[in-house]
């Protein structure tokens, strides 16, 4: 190429392939396989040497977090490619502002050069390079109109009633003779029949869940995998329980779908356009539903019931007032489920917040068998969190010295660890490299004949073995250190992050969002004293979690007024706005009435025996058994036997009273 110094260097190359359905389907030219053969060529013909070639099939240019493009940039951070190919500059991505970023920056801050074959570009010939931004225009371009070409031809299969997802939903399958079709699946239809007839019986999703649960039906992932569907196992690995147990979520969702009725449904979260990754959702009101496009399990009747039961379940949104700051954030320490805002209204506090506990969402939905409560006083957690954040913010601005001292306690078991995993890297590539030194050498002997076609094949499959072992454990190896090196620079972020937060008086998402990843709550412990202490876990971003800093809060037992024992008039701290006695005296008459509720108790079974005697002299014989009637309420109040003797003897179900009576008194 024209305008190209020309360097006596030793390449390690990196061919790069991709193909996606923004490149269009019937250019065979753009195939992984003819990328890789124009790419192998011209690499020979530079007399260079192919380190590693990258594939991926089936991501569009517009996203770069494809894994074998992350895996390459590792690569390049490493040091183990210093030369990245593509067939043309669309391959690497077609995003504008991202390519410009890895060719004027990334790429030359690494020393790496790049090239693109048919498009003329090399990073080295500094004239062509002056065009190249326009291309990553045009190819931005050409993305965005085949993505609306995309996008318009689903939107008219959709239309047509045709189901586009990848797999299709719990209790159908696709039809084999048009995958665009669904058909019930019998194996687990009927699990969704129950559900709406749950529901309709007037059963919420937390009923409806542990009903499932006590069945021991696989949960909807869990039946996934067990079809062969891909991406489900990783939810049940280490954890094989959890495939028999279901969520609300789940559940909710199979409720709120239209599709078991019988209508295909669509669009219910849409980006807002081609570069953006959020996609926030619809209310069920906006999607977009075309009827009658396959058998429901359940009649439309009965899917619109059911949707007027969930509406009518709903409970009006921030309800008392209370924001809830830390939603999404606050887990359970041991299930690792939310722990969800709940009032206490039997408190009279003058702040919502007083009013407010934070308790585990699985424990409050299953009850003890799942988990237990994990109660946390809302302003407990607030001035915790607070406490802590400003903590943070004070060390970062004025003790660099403590600063230090976490950074080294953070990464110093890293840092010893990542000079032993550099030592092996250096190692493995060292042995990859004679590797395929020896490869060269065995294909020349076997085309100079100097071995036998059966010594080839069996060295070569040595080799090859021994290299798959080693490129695995290599990734592994450089997966680990970059961990380290992100964990080092995550120290340094997150210092530089919180110093802005120094002084700070209240606690709002934004803040705990931008500083905080999760809180675990732990369960309250009772110590030897008497006093009541509960753990909490703060994991930062960049940094996660500090042991030496976490915070222990303990309840608020003083929260209300003294006041003065109605009884006895000591003064003493409620527990609560309804209280009137003080601990010893509240003890004194719990005991008191606990015991004259057990004396009226045994007084009215005693009556009641008694009455009954003298009303019901009339019995009924029938083998043996007898029913014993009472003329006044005219239900069977119990059976018992009764052997014909002198005496008599009457037993009541629930009372250990005996009546005798003379043989006299025999009717």
């Amino acid at each position: 190429m024209a305008g190209i110094k020309e360097e006596k260097k030793i390449y390690l190359v990196g061919i790069y392939c991709r193909l996606s359905k923004d490149d269009g389907t019937d250019n065979e030219s753009a195939s992984i396989a003819t990328q890789k053969s124009i790419l192998t060529d011209y690499v020979k013909k530079q007399g260079w040497h192919i380190a590693k070639t990258y594939v991926d099939d089936g991501y569009s240019g517009t996203n770069f977090q494809r894994p074998s493009f992350q895996n390459m940039i590792k690569d390049i951070e490493s040091g183990l490619i210093n030369c990245v190919i593509t067939k043309d500059l669309s391959r690497l991505g077609r995003n504008y502002l991202d390519c410009g970023l890895y060719l004027e920056v990334f790429f030359p801050e690494h020393n790496v050069r790049y090239i693109a074959v048919n498009d003329g570009v090399d990073t080295l010939n500094k004239s062509a390079m002056d065009i190249t931004p326009f291309r990553n225009i045009l190819n931005e371009m050409y993305a965005a109109d085949i993505s609306v070409k995309i996008k318009s031809a689903y939107r008219a299969r959709f239309q047509q009633g045709k189901f586009m997802g990848t797999t299709a939903p719990y209790g159908y399958i696709k039809d084999p003779a048009d995958h665009n079709h669904l058909l019930i699946d019998d194996k687990v239809a009927h699990v969704v029949k129950e559900i709406f007839d749950l529901a309709l019986k007037g059963n919420g999703v937390a009923k409806i869940c542990r009903h499932l649960n006590k069945q021991h039906i696989l949960r909807p992932a869990a039946y996934a995998a067990e079809r062969g569907e891909t991406g489900f196992e990783r939810h049940f690995e280490g954890n094989e329980d959890k495939r028999y147990i279901w969520s609300g979520n789940s559940v909710r969702s199979i409720l709120r779908s239209p599709i078991y009725a019988g209508n295909l449904v669509g669009y219910k979260r849409i980006a807002a356009n081609m570069k953006s990754k959020k996609r926030p959702s619809k209310l069920p009101e906006e999607w977009e539903v075309i009827p009658n496009t396959h058998e429901g399990i359940v009649t439309q009747e009965e899917f619109d019931i059911v949707q007027q039961l969930i509406t009518s379940r709903r409970l009006p949104q921030n309800k008392g007032g209370f924001v809830n700051i830390f939603a999404g954030v606050i887990k359970c320490v041991d299930c690792g489920c939310a722990l969800r805002a709940m009032n206490v209204h039997r408190r009279k506090r003058p702040e919502i917040i007083d009013c407010v506990q934070y308790s585990c969402n699985n424990y409050a939905r299953n009850g003890r068998s799942e988990c237990s409560a994990h109660n946390i006083e809302a302003r407990d957690l607030f001035n915790a969190v607070l406490a802590d954040i400003n903590c943070f913010a004070d060390m970062a601005v004025n003790d660099e010295k403590a600063v230090r001292a976490i950074e080294k306690r953070l990464t110093e078991t890293d840092q010893s660890r990542a000079k032993a995993l550099e030592k092996e890297r250096k190692k493995l590539n060292k042995r990859l490299a004679e590797l395929d030194r020896l490869f060269s050498s065995l294909y020349e002997d076997k085309v100079m004949e100097r071995i036998t076609e059966r010594n080839f094949e069996m060295m070569s499959g040595k080799y090859q073995k021994e290299q798959l072992e080693i490129e695995a454990r290599l990734k592994e190896v450089t997966e680990t250190l970059n961990e380290s090196y992100e964990k080092s620079r995550g120290i340094r972020d997150f210092l530089a992050l919180i110093r802005n937060y120094q002084g700070l008086k209240e606690l709002d998402a934004t803040v705990i969002n931008a500083l905080i990843d999760k809180i675990l709550v732990s369960e309250r412990e009772k110590m030897a004293d008497g006093t009541v202490k509960q753990e909490i876990k703060i994991y930062y971003k960049f940094i996660g979690f500090v042991d030496e800093l976490h915070i222990i809060p303990t309840k608020r037992w003083a929260a209300m007024p003294a006041k003065n024992c109605t009884v006895c008039g000591v003064e003493y701290v409620p527990g609560s706005g309804a209280s009137r006695y003080c601990p010893a005296c509240a003890k004194k008459i719990r005991r008191e009435k606990s015991n004259e509720s057990k004396r009226r108790s045994r007084e009215r079974n005693r009556q009641a025996c008694i009455e009954l005697s003298a009303k019901n002299d009339r019995l009924i014989l029938n083998s043996r058994k007898v029913v014993f009637y009472d003329r006044a309420t005219r239900m069977i109040r119990s059976r018992y036997f009764v052997m014909l003797r002198k005496v008599r003897l009457t037993v009541i179900r629930g009372s250990s009273s005996r009546i005798n009576r003379n043989s006299s008194d025999r009717s």
